[in-house]
């Protein structure tokens, strides 16, 4: 355009920007007001996502549900404490600077901070812990041995923290570990009618006897994933849902949604009121027996069951449970007694050889035993047929369930899509996400989470394939040959649709 070469500048406007704490935009339907849709926030980005968001958008408020997976901008995405004016004025100072800043793996804010901690908090940074950052939560993803100063160094390479989260990793895999996983949303569901209204949102059957665990998604109208967790039977008329710190406000708000208005049930929100304590590995089950009297044995207290137990001086609900692929429990502590725990696990922990694992080390404990993450592996982009988790559906329940029949349709389309688990051959190569996968040569796929596996002494990632001829199957699978290409350098992977470390899981029912 010639002419705007001697235009000149007419007019200069300098006024505020509309910054989010986390440098993404807010898309859809408010969970305080139904009906009230957003599309604000876009943090100097507005122009170039204008004609995305407003198709996105209108699909939302037509169909009552997103075209695609849009986690990454849902409003749903923000704590309700996210709006408070101070916090934002500190955030913002800091975000603005950074859309156009290096996105550093594993980069954590530096404003804002200390909003939410676990009564723990103070216990973990005496003993080392480096903080990340969570829906405000404060949570130790790594803790520094002594002498070292526990602060990120980043790099696209092995960080600073690199072999202290391995000899965390290590220890869940040949002893015992620590985690404080306070942070999980926990929903009571109460009422006559609990067992219906939980049935009809879950996929899999929550008709189980007081004291068992079942773990299940909830999917939408199209049979696609939109949540993935535990529900808990803990009485005829109670049920305690345990879902991700992240979507605390997402899950709360669709059980909300998809509760009858004439149902006998109600829905508390209970996360600040307990916190967890995750103890894990082949001798939790020594180091607990110790400090209760109730049996751990096979026998008695069976993997996916739960029981309230005396531990120390407190009563807690005691879950056996795993997201790390090892034996052991997780422990739902009142807030006022978890210091008291806390401390006499710890005490007692010191003869075991107990080590404070962060979330670092979770992470890759739980993809090298492919165990999925909701809003990685798993989204309202994948149906359990191709997440490979129809182990986790009823299909032949009473009354069936929300989503079922579009599920069905699909099983009986099949799919040419599915999560698969990939070991690279070079161990000094790191995978994060979203890096491409090939099969002989052609780009099959994309990965969606990777961690180092320090047991299997190689970097470990899942991603989805596709095969444009036919099933996704071990026949497929075994014939070809595989690469994942990293900072454009294709690297040879074995590829498995079964989890690469114990497959049979053996040991999370030792």
């Amino acid at each position: 355009m010639p002419l705007l070469e001697e235009t000149g500048i007419q007019l200069f406007f300098n006024g505020p920007e509309s910054f989010t704490p986390d440098d993404r935009y807010l898309l859809g339907e408010t969970p305080e007001l139904k009906g009230l849709f957003l599309a604000c926030g876009f943090n100097s980005i507005g122009i170039q996502s204008s004609g995305g968001a407003g198709k996105v958008l209108a699909d939302w408020i037509i169909d009552g549900r997103p075209p695609m997976d849009l986690w990454d901008v849902d409003i749903r995405r923000m704590m309700p404490f996210q709006s408070n004016p101070a916090y934002l004025h500190d955030r913002t100072v800091e975000v603005l600077g950074l859309l156009y800043d290096m996105h550093w793996p594993f980069r954590q804010p530096a404003t804002s901070r200390g909003v939410r901690r676990t009564p723990l908090h103070d216990r973990l940074a005496a003993r080392g812990a480096c903080f990340g950052e969570m829906a405000g939560w404060e949570r130790a993803n790594w803790f520094a041995p002594e002498g070292v100063e526990p602060v990120y160094k980043y790099s696209y390479g092995k960080q600073n923290w690199f072999d202290y989260s391995g000899a965390e990793h290590r220890a869940v895999r040949e002893g015992v570990g620590i985690f404080d996983l306070s942070s999980f949303g926990k929903f009571i569901v109460t009422g006559a009618d609990a067992e219906t209204v939980l049935n009809r949102i879950c996929a899999n059957d929550v008709s189980v006897p007081v004291g068992r665990m079942v773990y299940t998604q909830w999917l939408n109208e199209s049979g696609t994933i939109e949540a993935d967790l535990t529900v808990t039977r803990e009485a005829e008329d109670r049920y305690l849902v345990v879902t991700a710190a992240a979507t605390q406000v997402r899950d709360l708000t669709w059980l909300r949604d998809h509760i009858p208005p004439d149902a006998r049930c109600a829905v508390f929100d209970v996360t600040g009121s307990m916190a967890v304590l995750s103890v894990m590995g082949p001798r939790s089950r020594h180091l607990l027996q110790q400090l209760t009297p109730t049996s751990l044995s096979n026998e008695h207290f069976p993997f996916g069951t739960s029981q309230v137990i005396d531990l120390g001086y407190a009563r807690v609900r005691a879950s056996r449970i795993t997201y790390v692929g090892e034996l052991g429990w997780e422990l739902y502590v009142p807030t006022e007694f978890a210091a008291g725990v806390f401390d006499v696990i710890d005490a007692t922990g010191r003869d075991f050889g107990l080590t404070h694992c962060g979330y670092h080390a979770l992470n890759s404990l739980r993809i090298e035993k492919a165990y999925r993450h909701w809003g990685h592996d798993i989204s309202p982009d994948e149906t359990p047929l191709e997440a490979g988790l129809v182990f986790a559906v009823a299909w032949d329940k009473p009354g069936g369930f929300l989503g079922r029949d579009a599920l069905l349709a699909k099983r009986e389309a099949g799919t040419n899509r599915r999560l698969v688990q990939l070991q690279l051959d070079d161990r000094d190569a790191l995978s994060y996400h979203n890096e491409p996968i090939w099969r002989d040569g052609e780009i099959v796929g994309h990965t969606t989470s990777g961690m180092f596996g320090y047991t299997m002494n190689s970097p470990i990632a899942l991603g989805y394939v596709t095969n444009p001829d036919g099933a996704v199957d071990a026949a497929y699978i075994e014939s070809g040959e595989f690469e994942v290409e990293i900072a454009c350098e294709r690297i040879g992977a074995s590829a498995s649709l079964r989890p690469l470390y114990d497959p049979k899981s053996e040991r999370v029912r030792m």
